[in-house]
């Protein structure tokens, strides 16, 4: 996995143990995610698909792009389309993405690097493979998450931010047995290179097979854990057997506890987990396909300007 790697866990700081009075993290839910195309036909895993919205919130949903390899000519994107009133944030495990978008946004995003798109007002969107990778093919693996905008802010200016996969903040588990990735928000003091509009934080974990990690949580964001590949357990009191394709809730808590498995499927060596968690916004939720809006009348409001031309033209178009 290309996804930024160190030799040597016991060299980074480590997560700070849970204390007296520190309470784990319940599991809410367990869901598996249905399987289904996206764009110009790549596969796609919804990995929130049947949590209830106010759980989720202030998140919208996320897509496991992948894992899969590509035989020269097969590599796939999606066309121009639109977005309104919230963020959409890819992480590109393995492969090569390249973006645009009709603000003069975008660039070529690779092996643990992020770009994180605030479509705010509005914008046009493209993504798709560089055409050398098109032509010879490869392994791609990634997600996209989109984050809801707070209501005094879904009509700012787009904003782009690439982020590189050596500005990500790493760290350890007590038992240095996992890698922890920390894209947005703060863990145990460490902050991650993403600046976000909703408070909220973005981890990439991977655990060695027989591995434990209690990791610290904002006591105020909702925490879900989502499973990219391999095999284990979340809770601590009522551990939750979880595996890759699904998706666990959990409850109000100080930390969250995930344990991989002892034994690995040889394809997947290792349990990789992407936890995310932010503050909920609580407000009204108006959704209808790339628009994410508060009311009806503004979702209408956006497909009326995107079809007067509006979010600007695509570009070279």
């Amino acid at each position: 996995m290309p996804a930024i790697t160190v030799d040597d866990l016991t060299v980074l700081p480590r997560l700070k143990t849970p204390g007296l009075g520190d309470q784990p993290r319940p599991v809410w839910q367990v869901t598996t995610a249905p399987q289904g195309y996206e764009g110009e036909g790549f596969p796609v895993r919804r990995a929130f698909a049947g949590i209830d919205m106010a759980r989720l919130d202030p998140f919208i949903m996320m897509d496991q792009m992948g894992e899969v390899e590509y035989a020269p000519g097969e590599p796939k994107g999606t066309p121009w389309h639109p977005h309104r009133g919230f963020e959409t944030v890819t992480y590109i495990i393995d492969g090569t993405f390249d973006h645009q978008d009709s603000h003069g946004g975008g660039g070529t995003i690779t092996n643990g690097d992020t770009q994180w798109m605030t479509a705010g007002s509005g914008l046009l969107h493209i993504e798709a493979p560089p055409e050398w990778l098109v032509q010879q093919g490869g392994l791609f693996h990634g997600i996209q998450l989109w984050v809801n905008l707070p209501r005094d802010s879904k009509m700012n200016d787009p904003r782009y931010q690439d982020i590189r996969s050596g500005q990500v903040a790493l760290m350890t588990s007590d038992d240095a047995g996992t890698l922890v990735r920390v894209i947005a928000g703060s863990v145990d003091g460490h902050d991650g290179p993403g600046s976000t509009y909703t408070p909220m934080s973005l981890v990439h974990a991977t655990l060695e097979p027989g591995a434990k990690l209690d990791l610290p949580w904002q006591v105020d964001y909702n925490a879900l854990v989502y499973v990219l590949n391999g095999s284990g357990a979340v809770g601590t009191t009522d551990p939750q057997p979880i595996r890759m394709g699904q998706s666990a809730v959990m409850g109000a808590g100080d930390f969250l506890t995930i344990a991989a498995d002892g034994t690995q499927e040889s394809r997947s060596p290792k349990l990789d987990v992407i936890v995310v968690g932010g503050q909920p916004i609580r407000e009204p939720i108006a959704w209808a396909g790339p628009f994410v809006m508060n009311t009806k009348a503004e979702v209408m409001a956006a497909y009326e300007d995107f079809q007067k031309g509006r979010f600007g033209l695509p570009i070279g178009g």
